[in-house]
């Protein structure tokens, strides 16, 4: 849990999708994917990162990846499907966390790549005039990324958190 002065934000990468013939938003969880989330919330809650605010794209998958993860947490987060979240690139998805209310210490994002890995990757990266970048943070299916930063939902952009855990399925 973010301290008063601290906030964090944990990604997650929907778990792994099954491929039916349906519409991609309609896409269901694979098998290994139903084994991997339930995985990663008890991950979560072991390490003590247990959000007050999540927020969901609407896919199929990534409400089921939720529907898994969240009995392994404890507690009632407020939770919001987000439409804007399904298919949303890095800047889209750095908006949705820009505009959580102060009340909020601790954020749970569920989404897509490539705009997952694209927005944690950002995030860690250093400021202008800095070191030279980061490699990039690559999220695969059920995989968390843990950022801390200091001050207001408003205020998080590039550079300015600090990537405190990371974690995938195939590393438990």
């Amino acid at each position: 849990m973010a301290s008063d002065e601290t906030r964090q934000l944990i990604l997650l990468r929907h778990a792994k999708s099954d491929w039916p013939d349906v519409p991609d938003h309609e896409r269901p969880l694979a098998k290994r994917g139903r084994r991997d989330a339930p995985r990663i919330g008890r991950w979560l809650q072991e390490h003590g990162y247990r959000p007050d605010v999540v927020v969901c794209s609407d896919a199929r998958r990534t409400r089921q990846t939720w529907d898994l993860v969240a009995p392994e947490l404890g507690g009632s987060p407020a939770v919001r499907f987000e439409p804007r979240a399904y298919a949303a690139g890095a800047l889209t998805l750095l908006y949705l966390v820009q505009e959580l209310p102060s009340q909020y210490r601790t954020a749970l994002l569920i989404g897509h790549n490539p705009g997952l890995s694209d927005l944690a990757t950002s995030l860690a990266a250093p400021q202008a005039g800095g070191q030279s970048a980061p490699p990039a943070i690559s999220l695969p299916t059920a995989a968390v990324a843990v950022f801390e930063f200091p001050g207001d939902w408003p205020s998080i952009g590039p550079g300015d958190t600090r990537l405190i855990s990371r974690i995938t399925p195939a590393d438990l």
